[in-house]
């Protein structure tokens, strides 16, 4: 029996020896081999953070300085100049086109609305798609955009799924305001039970919205011509 438990380190060890010898024979025939890839490694990551420093991050900052003007355009309701620019500064489509999303995810909300604005609803509906911003108001204001949008276009079915999303989106006064326009969009489709459980929702959940107080007219309207 002792013999067996000597015998059995032994062995182990000689294992581990004969695995670290054919780990040490695989690097001598394999050490070039190893090593470029190595090198190569290393000039990819110090490639991209380069890039980064010298490229990437000041091109944000150009794109974002290039938004400023564009914005104030867009605050004084100057949607055409705000989208195309004046000549001297770019709007929000030359950023996009120059620069993409580099100036910020609000970039295509911006263009979009400018282009529901002046009337261009193909438009606005391709760069509203596009913004996928995270801050819950500016979502759901872009998906009632492109209800909106398709409202303009007529497609009051599509305007109306896209209005009751929006409402979906944020549960505040902000959301009376997107339950209304599904309602007024379903009414255009002769869907009054949708449309009343629209307003409903309104007189209900958010009395004290602007869109509360005269909730009553729009359930009355409906109910009289039922």
């Amino acid at each position: 029996m002792a013999t067996s438990k000597t015998q059995a380190p032994q062995d182990n060890q000689e294992k581990i020896n004969a695995q670290v010898s054919k780990t040490e024979q695989f690097y001598k025939e394999n050490k070039k081999t190893i090593w470029c890839c190595f090198a190569a490694v290393v000039v990819v990551v110090l490639a991209v953070l380069a890039y980064r420093q010298f490229v990437y991050e000041p091109k944000v900052v150009e794109a974002q300085e290039q938004m400023f003007p564009a914005e104030a355009s867009f605050q004084a309701g100057e949607f055409e100049t705000a989208l195309n620019g004046d000549g001297n500064n770019l709007g929000f489509a030359d950023i996009i086109g120059e620069y993409g999303a580099k100036a910020g995810k609000s970039v295509f909300f911006y263009a979009g609305v400018c282009e529901l604005q002046l009337g261009n609803y193909d438009s606005a509906i391709s760069y509203l798609k596009k913004y996928n911003g995270k801050d819950k108001i500016l979502a759901a204001r872009a998906t009632a955009c492109i209800g909106d949008a398709y409202a303009g276009l007529e497609d009051y079915q599509t305007a109306a799924r896209y209005f009751e999303s929006a409402a979906k989106k944020i549960d505040n006064i902000y959301a009376a305001e997107y339950l209304l326009k599904a309602g007024v969009a379903n009414e255009e489709l002769g869907n009054k039970d949708a449309a009343l459980k629209c307003y409903e929702t309104i007189k209900d959940k958010y009395p004290q919205s602007v869109e509360g107080y005269d909730i009553d007219k729009y359930i009355s309207r409906i109910k009289i011509s039922e």
